[in-house]
């Protein structure tokens, strides 16, 4: 079985419920929990390839502080490979508090930290050696190696003969294609939502998008749709398919959804299944995140991740 580094943030999230107002200055606000969870795309997929019985490797940076420690060591705690995990002594941490209401709608205040300093000089590729596929994600919040930083070391990936992996979160300074172009020609796997991606190729059907992602390089092209299910676009064909997601009836939480379909895809991938199937397992991963609080409880097993696929016909 391959194993897989997943390249990009780390958060350490502060969760604040429930939030019916906000405290006027200098007053006290009883709420009914504060905890601790992990986030960041690259560790949310790192987590839950190992849940899904896939080895992953954490390549991304911390702070010397609390929220640092306390993220390698959930890490550690799901068996993720953190030789590739950097620890700055100058800056925190990257840390969010989030504050949900009564209607679960979230409001955040967020320190970039370390995943605003992260370099490509910061990796290790011994360590990316000893890997077979590798996942870019958190590009656009990865302020020092979006750009050129990721098209220096996604090309240096491809002639070490890896798989690559991309996918983004949304770009506040509007940049989008300006940073990502360049590194189109060595990703072989784009896997954007439907949203980042009309912002990307500045069209809003899925064929039109990929028809774009493809003339600049890329080799195929997923796009998440949502409660409308995944896009794909192998490689050397015309048109693409739409596979669709799974219903759940009361879905718990969203947060993590789109990591949690890349992670199922790459594990699939892993296994070597048919790209198709590889689709139809991210989209039943995607489905098990939404039943569950948080970016990575609700991720089950490889096997009773395919019970649950049977089980839908």
């Amino acid at each position: 079985m391959k194993k897989v580094a997943c390249v990009g943030i780390l958060v350490a999230d502060a969760i604040v419920e429930t939030v019916s107002e906000y405290p006027k200055k200098g007053v006290l606000v009883q709420v009914d929990s504060i905890s601790m969870c992990n986030g960041g795309n690259a560790m949310t997929a790192a987590i839950n390839l190992k849940k899904l019985g896939v080895k992953s490797c954490m390549v991304g940076m911390i702070g010397k502080d609390m929220f640092g420690e306390y993220l390698k060591g959930k890490l550690l705690e799901a068996g993720v490979d953190t030789a590739g995990l950097r620890v700055n002594d100058k800056v925190q941490t990257s840390a969010s508090v989030l504050m949900v209401d009564d209607c679960g709608e979230r409001s955040f205040f967020h320190c970039t930290g370390t995943n605003a300093v992260f370099s490509e000089s910061d990796i290790d590729y011994s360590v990316i050696e000893q890997c077979d596929m590798v996942f870019v994600t958190g590009t656009f919040l990865l302020d020092a190696f979006d750009g050129e930083g990721t098209m220096k070391f996604l090309k240096k990936c491809k002639e070490m003969g890896k798989t690559t992996f991309l996918d983004v979160c949304w770009d506040e300074k509007n940049q989008w294609g300006k940073l990502l172009d360049m590194s189109m020609p060595y990703i072989d796997y784009l896997m954007p939502s439907i949203d980042e991606a009309v912002c990307i190729a500045d069209k809003k059907e899925p064929e039109e998008i990929a028809d774009v992602f493809v003339s600049k390089g890329v080799k195929n092209v997923i796009i998440k749709l949502g409660s409308k299910g995944s896009y794909l676009r192998k490689e050397g064909e015309e048109k693409g398919k739409i596979f669709p997601s799974y219903f759940i009836e009361n879905p718990v939480d969203t947060i993590g959804a789109g990591d949690s379909f890349c992670s199922g895809f790459l594990s699939a991938f892993a296994r070597d299944e048919r790209v198709e199937d590889c689709m139809v397992f991210a989209n039943a991963v995607g489905a098990h995140c939404v039943m569950a609080k948080g970016a990575t409880t609700g991720i089950k097993t490889y096997d009773e991740t395919m019970e649950f696929i049977k089980a839908r016909g």
